[in-house]
C-alpha cells in the first residue's frame, strides 16, 4: 500500500512539474523591434498566440491597421490587433512547441512553425516543408 502510495505522489509530482514547464511560454513576448508584442495563452493543451499590442496601431490613414495582405479578400477588413497569428502548439518537452502554424500578415502566408524557449527568449521558426528551409525570429519576454 505504501508503495502504491508513494508511487502516486510521486507521479503527481512530475505531472505537475511537466504542465508548469510546458506553461513557462504562456505570457507576453516582443519581436526584436519591439514594435509587436503577441500574446502566448492555452486553450486545452494547446498554444496560441494573438498579436496583443502594436507600436504603430494605426495605418497611413489614421485608422487601425487590417489584414490586407491576406489571399481572402473577405478577411481583408479585420483587424490586425487581436489577431491569432500562432495557432495549435503542442509541448513535446525540452522546451520544444511543435505541430503549430505562424501567420504572416505582412505577406499573408501561413507557415509550419515550431518554438523554442531560451530562458527570456523564444525563437519561431516559420518554415515550408522542412525546418531547414525557414526563418527564425526571436521574440523577448516582457515583464
Amino acid at each position: 500500500m505504501r508503495i502504491c502510495l508513494v508511487l502516486l505522489f510521486s507521479f503527481t509530482i512530475v505531472a505537475v512539474a511537466s504542465a508548469q514547464k510546458a506553461d513557462a511560454i504562456l505570457g507576453t513576448w516582443a519581436n526584436k523591434s519591439g514594435e509587436d508584442h503577441i500574446l502566448i495563452y492555452k486553450k486545452g493543451n494547446k498554444y496560441f498566440g494573438k498579436l496583443d499590442w502594436l507600436k504603430y496601431p494605426n495605418d497611413e490613414t489614421g485608422k487601425p491597421k487590417t489584414d490586407k495582405k491576406n489571399p481572402d479578400e473577405k478577411l481583408h477588413s479585420r483587424p490586425l490587433f487581436g489577431l491569432e497569428l500562432l495557432q495549435d502548439f503542442t509541448y513535446e518537452g525540452d522546451n520544444l512547441y511543435d505541430d503549430g502554424t505562424i501567420y504572416d500578415p505582412k505577406s499573408g502566408k501561413t507557415y509550419t512553425c515550431k518554438m523554442t524557449i531560451e530562458g527570456d527568449k523564444l525563437n519561431i521558426r516559420g518554415y515550408i516543408g522542412i525546418s531547414l528551409f525557414g526563418r527564425t525570429e526571436i521574440f523577448t519576454r516582457v515583464k
